[in-house]
């Protein structure tokens, strides 16, 4: 069964480009897909990807604010009406721009899948923006098919790949503890 978004879209390979995205500083795409994601009723997934991209992208103390950004969101939609289920879609915007926009390393992840346990790494203007993009809705890029989608899977993409290619896309990168893991 293939889970499909609003504008039919793949659910895993819009989830895939939104990460990808705001790891390589992308934040108008990176907010194309969440708003996407959200506006296809998956607001509670959205923030789950967003705050462990917080923790696995981004480089210093930034959880805290993603974490108060969903806060927010909750608030808002507390109280939402039928016909207005997507409220607070602004919070998801705010927190895809910080993110975006935050320093990168992913020293946590590769703490946790490449020193721990080597072997345990598993297979797995935007009101403008978002009018132009309904207009000419984007393309899932190349870099969304990975190890962890059924595409890159069937193209025979690898974990290794993974590790390098978006280790080597972080956006802006800080040096990370392990970096001579992966540029070796």
């Amino acid at each position: 069964m293939k889970i499909l978004t609003t504008r039919g879209y793949d659910f895993f390979e819009c989830s895939s480009a939104m990460q990808k995205a705001i790891r390589r500083g992308d934040a108008r795409l990176g907010g194309y897909w969440a708003v996407e994601l959200h506006e296809s009723n998956y607001g509670e997934y959205v923030w789950n990807r967003l705050m462990t991209i917080s923790a696995e992208d981004c480089w210093g103390i930034l959880t805290q604010e993603v974490e108060s950004l969903y806060r927010g969101w909750l608030m808002v939609n507390k109280r939402r009406r039928p016909k207005d289920p997507f409220k607070g879609r602004v919070f998801v915007a705010k927190a895809v721009i910080l993110l975006s926009q935050a320093k990168k390393s992913r020293d946590a992840d590769h703490l946790t899948n490449l020193l721990y346990d080597a072997q345990a790494v598993t297979d797995h203007e935007l009101d403008r923006e978002l009018t132009a993009a309904r207009k000419n809705p984007e393309e899932i890029p190349e870099y969304a098919f990975d190890v962890h989608t059924q595409k890159g899977k069937k193209r025979g993409r690898t974990k290794e790949e993974f590790f390098a290619d978006e280790h080597a896309a972080l956006k802006p990168r800080e040096p990370g503890l392990f970096d001579k893991l992966i540029d070796s």
